[in-house]
């Protein structure tokens, strides 16, 4: 959990930006990524000689050589702002006419997954004093800890106050967890985010994965498999891709597959069946020509609409077996055109769709207030949908206004993902994550081994539609057109009123005119 001093911090840093000239918060993060990965090189860099030294045998592989020692973090920190900014932005003929900038965007392999995403970078500090104030900022920063390097890069990116372009914007973290929580990440899934931007969900299931199952790195296998097969992401957008690739780094995933493409295009048209679970947030509202798309999407769904080309794309990429949660926006769940029921059509009756979580229009505040939800499908080609759970979330913790304040504390906010069991009744009203878990680990995660009582029991303690969660079979969506709105099935309660008889209410008039009369003529009277 991210320290008030290092928010502080972060938080200066962010200013000097600013009131620098840099105040476009997706430039700010870029440039603060560019120097965050120039002190991890020197940091490799350091270890290299200091394992050399250890040893006394010569320095094998080093990133920079001894003639490049003015491009390194520890040397360029010392000089002067004129200077450094000097190293940043003139070429040194001393040292092959590079820059430090220059330097770090041919680095290659030696860099890691970032070094392969710096194609096009611009350094955009504009000023000597900048530059100096950033990196003596940065400097301080504790960056050795792979925990407080990922709490401090999920911070800056959730100072991100505007929308992107092309319907970007960022996932509340908390939504994400609660979706990774919900999907339960297993061993040898391969997990895909085929609109990844800053990588939230890959992180995420990464985090889950290393906080609840830290036994499963005792195995060699599985330990090249999260660090070089399991992670992978999509994203035509080459900023998102270099912060989602640094966002990735921080958080100790060390080698994703990151693709540089348009997912729906027909560069992408050879993946399929490639992925065991996908996690994503896909743009809404995006509209494509046909002649963009590639052509097997069409075959699922033909439609312009971005929301639900993505649908057919997953379905597409996933193997058999292969589990999906994804939020879509409310037209998705309940649009009338052949497209939109087509899509619903085919999770319902083609694969199996687990459960739909209606949540708040305010979640994605200040980006955008529209009404989302999540999906929960499972690819199986051969349909095997029974029933469907519906969870009408009212609350996710924060405000639902623009400020997004938090209503519960963040210890609280922690628990309802670590002990739902015991914070559910304190956050009621203010929080429905918990709830979601605990009814998620009844439905979703235990019917597979349940028995048919079991089953029945289940279906029968959650048939009230007039509460926040209940099942719905599949043959009353399949009668209402595959609708998936929650509106559709859940039941208002309205409370009786009762009103007295006409007779009684024109009495009460007569009288009330009685004493207005009354009250008028004395008036008069002592008036005269």
């Amino acid at each position: 959990m991210i320290t008030g001093e290092l928010k502080s911090k972060i938080d200066k840093i962010w200013n000097d930006f600013w009131t620098g000239g840099i105040s476009n918060p997706l430039t700010v993060i870029e440039q603060f990524t560019y120097l965050i990965f120039i002190k991890q090189l020197d940091d490799k860099q350091i270890v290299i000689e200091k394992k050399a030294n250890l040893l006394g045998v010569p320095t094998e592989n080093p990133i920079y050589t001894e003639a490049q020692r003015p491009l390194r973090w520890s040397s360029f920190k010392e000089k002067d702002p004129e200077t450094m900014f000097d190293l940043f932005t003139r070429p040194q003929a001393a040292l092959g006419d590079l820059t430090v900038f220059d330097f770090m965007k041919g680095i290659g392999k030696q860099g890691g997954v970032f070094a392969q995403y710096m194609k096009g970078a611009i350094f955009m500090i504009q000023s000597p004093k900048l530059l100096d104030k950033v990196v003596q900022q940065i400097d301080t920063l504790e960056l050795d800890n792979k925990d407080a390097k990922g709490d401090l890069y999920e911070y800056m990116l959730s100072k991100i106050a505007e929308a992107g372009t092309n319907g970007q914007f960022r996932t509340p973290r908390h939504i994400i967890r609660m979706m990774v929580e919900l999907t339960q990440p297993k061993q040898d899934d391969v997990i895909c985010d085929p609109s990844c931007g800053t990588a939230g969900f890959l992180v995420s299931a990464g985090e889950y994965i290393q906080s609840r199952h830290l036994d499963w790195f005792n195995n060699a296998t599985f330990r090249e498999h999260f660090h070089n097969n399991m992670f992978n992401g999509i994203e035509f957008d080459p900023t998102m891709l270099r912060i989602g690739a640094m966002n990735m780094q921080l958080h100790g995933l060390d080698n994703p597959t990151l693709i540089g493409k348009d997912a729906l295009s027909e560069a992408n048209a050879d993946i399929e069946n490639a992925y065991s679970l996908i996690l994503a947030n896909p743009p809404f509202k995006g509209s494509l020509d046909y002649d963009e798309v590639e052509s097997s999407l069409l075959k699922t769904t033909k439609t312009k609409k971005t929301e639900l080309l993505f649908l057919s794309l997953m379905l597409r990429m996933l193997k058999v077996g292969g589990r999906a949660a994804v939020i879509v926006p409310d037209g998705v769940l309940f649009g009338s055109s052949t497209a939109h029921k087509s899509i619903r059509k085919a999770l319902v009756e083609n694969q199996q769709l687990q459960a739909v979580i209606s949540m708040p229009s305010g979640v994605f505040k200040p980006y955008a207030g529209v009404s989302t939800a999540i999906l929960f499908f499972t690819k199986t080609n051969s349909g095997g949908t029974d029933k469907v759970w519906f969870y009408d979330m009212k609350a996710d913790g924060l405000s639902l206004d623009d400020k997004r304040n938090l209503l519960v504390t963040e210890d609280a906010l922690e628990q309802c993902f670590t002990e739902p069991e015991n914070i559910v009744k304190e956050v009621a009203g203010k929080c429905d994550i918990a709830q979601i878990l605990l009814d998620a680990k009844v439905i979703m995660n235990s019917t597979v081994t349940s028995s048919a009582d079991e089953k029945s029991q289940i279906e029968k303690n959650f048939s009230d539609k007039t509460k926040p969660s209940f099942i719905i079979p599949k043959a009353d969506i399949a009668a209402n057109d595959y609708d998936l709105s929650i509106n559709r099935y859940k039941e208002i309660v309205y409370e009786e009123i009762e009103y007295d008889a006409p007779e009684t209410i024109l009495a009460d008039i007569k009288a009330l005119d009685k004493q207005r009369t009354n009250a008028m003529l004395n008036l008069e009277k002592m008036m005269k």
